[in-house]
């Protein structure tokens, strides 16, 4: 009775998802050079090499009924800015020129939690909580493929080198799927974590993939395979890190991954020879405790940027670990912080007031 019950259910979860549609907001698709919305302007270049703190917020996107979870870059260039929402819709801003929404994508029929570019920026993809991945193309707006997911899919990445898409779940599995293969065909499943998984990153060329989890542990995989991981980090005194980032690097290696921990305090992990706690670094002084927000780093390592659950963004010097600045930014949760990959004093964060502030 309970699997004819769960079948039942199921089939009225697939009918109830949104029919996948998107709409263009601009003007034309093409310029007059035939050039794409998604090509980059010839006038970006890279201004300074050296970052600056952004004193005050000069724009603010308002285009989400609910609150925002997550915010991305378009990828080396940054003039488009993607965000997806607890309104079931996923949107692109232009950041340039007219600053309005370019593109709306909508197919879920629950909130989205996490989104991931490709290298290139022609396709993304978006995990929601209706237990979908979408593998999306982000010029047309269609929907190339889908994945059900047995769990919720907490959060999604795709891997640089084969463009294949890695999701953590809340039924404590991270779930491989290449978008060449028919629907539903799964790669690989790295299972071992005892909760649910918060985050993926790549180290090490691509070629390790660290996962961490709500069982307050982090685990080291080698990419594609599964079975067991290479190292397991786990100690008395740890909480769970429900969001890292890769600090960028010349050479495109990360040499340390930044932690947000709910202890209110964001942890450095080493990731060269050996994956070790740097214990000289550690940043203090905001109040996150059951948030997930965001850690951003600057291009030359130079600051690092978290939001906090009061609604305020957060500076740190990366070397000293003393705080910078705070600047007052959302109404709630300022969930997450990004900087900007070409210009060295843009910002952006995103909150669960339904806002996106641009910082300079």
């Amino acid at each position: 009775v309970r699997k004819a019950e769960s079948e039942v259910k199921a089939k009225d979860e697939e009918a109830n998802h949104g029919e996948v549609q998107s709409i263009f907001h601009g003007k034309k698709e093409r310029d007059y050079q035939g050039r794409t919305w998604l090509d980059p302007p010839s006038e970006l270049k890279p201004r300074d090499l050296q970052s600056y703190l952004p004193k005050e917020s000069v724009h603010t996107w308002s285009g989400h009924t609910a609150g925002v979870h997550a915010i991305r870059w378009f990828p080396t260039s940054g003039h488009l800015l993607l965000s997806c929402s607890m309104d079931c819709k996923i949107k692109i801003w232009d950041v340039y020129n007219s600053r309005k929404c370019v593109r709306t994508y909508m197919g879920h029929s629950k909130p989205v939690r996490d989104i991931c570019f490709t290298e290139d920026g022609r396709s993304f993809t978006s995990a929601s909580f209706d237990k979908l991945v979408r593998w999306w193309d982000t010029e047309t707006g269609t929907c190339v493929t889908s994945w059900r997911v047995k769990g919720i899919p907490y959060c999604c990445k795709i891997h640089p080198g084969d463009n294949n898409v890695l999701a953590g779940c809340s039924n404590k599995n991270v779930i491989q799927w290449d978008p060449r293969e028919p629907n539903d065909t799964m790669v690989q499943e790295y299972v071992q974590h005892l909760g649910s998984v918060n985050t993926i990153n790549f180290i090490d060329g691509n070629r390790r993939v660290v996962t961490s989890s709500d069982d307050k542990k982090i685990f080291l995989w080698e990419y594609g395979i599964g079975t067991a991981p290479m190292k397991h980090v786990s100690e008395p005194w740890m909480h769970s890190m429900p969001a890292i980032t890769p600090m960028p690097h010349d050479d495109g290696n990360p040499k340390y991954l930044l932690c947000q921990s709910l202890d209110n305090q964001i942890l450095v992990y080493a990731c060269g020879d050996r994956f070790k706690l740097s214990k000289k670094k550690h940043f203090v002084g905001h109040t996150i405790a059951g948030y997930a927000c965001q850690v951003g780093v600057s291009n030359d390592s130079k600051y690092v940027i978290s939001g906090d659950g009061d609604g305020r963004l957060w500076i740190w010097d990366w070397k000293s670990c003393k705080v910078y600045r705070k600047l007052r930014g959302h109404e709630g949760v300022c969930i997450g912080a990004i900087w900007h990959p070409v210009e060295q004093s843009k910002v952006a964060t995103c909150g669960w007031d339904g806002l996106i502030k641009f910082w300079d």
